[in-house]
């Protein structure tokens, strides 16, 4: 068994990582309840498939 890690496997460790520390910060200011209730929302909208318009796009909208 090889312990070099694919590309994909860094890839998906980049995100793990990202993941954790936005929690953390979610939970140092909002508390765990806000946090876990924000990641369900987000796996629910992934699950549901739905379709976004590219950020930049809505933040131009709520900007005017």
């Amino acid at each position: 068994m090889s312990n070099t890690l694919s590309e994909e496997e860094i890839s998906k460790d980049k995100y793990f990582t990202e993941i954790s520390r936005i929690s953390e910060d979610m939970i140092q200011a909002h508390g765990k309840d806000f946090a876990m209730g924000a990641l369900v929302m987000a796996a629910q909208w992934i699950a549901q498939n739905q379709q976004t318009e590219p950020q930049n796009e809505a933040m131009a909208r709520t900007a005017s």
